[in-house]
Order: C-alpha cells, then sequence, then structure tokens
C-alpha cells in the first residue's frame, strides 16, 4: 500500500503512449495500409480504435504474454488488435482482411521517436535528483530500446519484460525497477497511459500511479492521478 507520507525518490515511465509515439503517425500507417483495401479511417476513429486495441492487448499480456507465443499466435493476436483499431473508425472485417491489412501495416516504414514534452520534462525531473527509469512490455533489451528511441542519458535505466521474465500488470517488472532504483516501493511513481498494466500494475506494487491521457480517452477517470501532458508531473509531484 502506497503511503503518502513517503519522500518521492524516483519516477518510472511507461514508454509506448507515454514517452514515445510512432513517426509517421498511427493515422498515417493506418490510411497507407488500408487505402490498398479501398478503406477509409478517420483521425478520430484512429485514436479511439487504437485505445481499444492497447486495452485489448494489455488484457492478453495478462492472459497470455506476447513473448510466448510463436508467431502464428502473435498473428492471431494482432488479427484482433487490428478488427479494433479499424472499428473505430466504424469499418468492420472478417479475420482474413484484416490479417492482411496488418500485414501491410507492418510493411510501411516508421520508427518510434520520443514526444516534443518528454525532453524537457525529463531534464526539469534530474535536476530534482529524482531517479527516472522506464517500465516496458516491448520485447527488447532496455539498452536497445533507450538507444533506440532517444533515451539514453535521458533515464537513468530501462526495465524490459524480456529482461525480466514478465509483464506489467505484475509485479515482478516494477520489482526490478525498485531495485535498479535503489527505493522502496512507497517512494515511487508510475507514469503510464493504460489502466490496467499502468495503473492497475504500480498500485498492486505498492508504487503511487498516475495516468497520462495524452489522446484523451479517459476524461472522466477519477481513480488516480490523470495528466494531459508530461509537462504537467512536476506539479503532481510537488503536491505529494
Amino acid at each position: 500500500m502506497y503511503d503518502e507520507k513517503a519522500m518521492i525518490k524516483a519516477v518510472f515511465f511507461d514508454l509506448y503512449g507515454t514517452l514515445a509515439g510512432f513517426s509517421p503517425s498511427r493515422f498515417e500507417i493506418q490510411s497507407k495500409a488500408v487505402a490498398e483495401f479501398g478503406l477509409t479511417v478517420t483521425e478520430e476513429g484512429v485514436l479511439l480504435g487504437y485505445s481499444a486495441a492497447d486495452a485489448f492487448l494489455a488484457e492478453q499480456n495478462v492472459r497470455e504474454p506476447l513473448r510466448l507465443l510463436d508467431e502464428a499466435g502473435k498473428e492471431r493476436v494482432f488479427v484482433e488488435y487490428e478488427r479494433r483499431v479499424l472499428r473505430g473508425s466504424g469499418i468492420e472485417v472478417d479475420s482474413d482482411v484484416a490479417l492482411a491489412i496488418w500485414r501491410r501495416v507492418r510493411k510501411v516504414p516508421y520508427e518510434m521517436t520520443i514526444y516534443a514534452d518528454v525532453r524537457p520534462a525529463l531534464t526539469a525531473l534530474r535536476r530534482r535528483g529524482l531517479v527516472l527509469g522506464v517500465i516496458s512490455n516491448m520485447n527488447r533489451t532496455g539498452d536497445a530500446l533507450a538507444a533506440e528511441v532517444g533515451l539514453t542519458g535521458l533515464v537513468d535505466f530501462v526495465v524490459t519484460s524480456l529482461e525480466v521474465g514478465s509483464e506489467k500488470p505484475y509485479r515482478p517488472i516494477f520489482d526490478a525497477a525498485l531495485a535498479r532504483a535503489g527505493v522502496s516501493a512507497d517512494e515511487a511513481v508510475h507514469v503510464g497511459d493504460q489502466v490496467m498494466s499502468d495503473v492497475e500494475g504500480a498500485r498492486m506494487a505498492g508504487v503511487l500511479p498516475v495516468l497520462i491521457d495524452r489522446d484523451g480517452n479517459h476524461p472522466d477517470f477519477v481513480d488516480t492521478i490523470r495528466i494531459e501532458k508530461l509537462g504537467q508531473l512536476a506539479r503532481v509531484l510537488d503536491a505529494i
């Protein structure tokens, strides 16, 4: 259980949707992919669709982590993922079409880059003497992931499910981050965009969760602290 009287010494962050996103955007990627099938998505629909699809993926990692699935199993998951993305724009497709679109999505060149507000926000937090870490369910090593998205030097470490053998929302990956930071659970805050993996996961580990809602998917969420931009986090820490 989080102790509100404890001093915050470390801040952990989710990666995708919290510190980094796709370039080109998810709307641009989906637009290119579905155009070959005579379909059209909307920006609002893509936001809604990815919100539902990412929530589905978080639930999948609770039931059966992606890293434990073979390629056929992963493809089945992403067929349903793509169907939920398209559903946000009011498009219903069968599994065969969803699979074909997903395979086209994977061929669109993209990279994951940090959001514009990340560098100034992390720099300001480091000036406070806070330990900064990233907790990610991505199936890569932490050092490689940090280098890929441009976080090297901005955070102290990146902990991934590949290295720990456990995904959010389960406690071991949070415990690994706490050990790397050298702090107790009530001395840490975790910031993420997913209710299940980030908010509930942090809470189960005894870490104070902060929901970052960049796309406005949870405007009425009151179950924990909610921010819309990373620059708002400093004010949250001041209030704790």
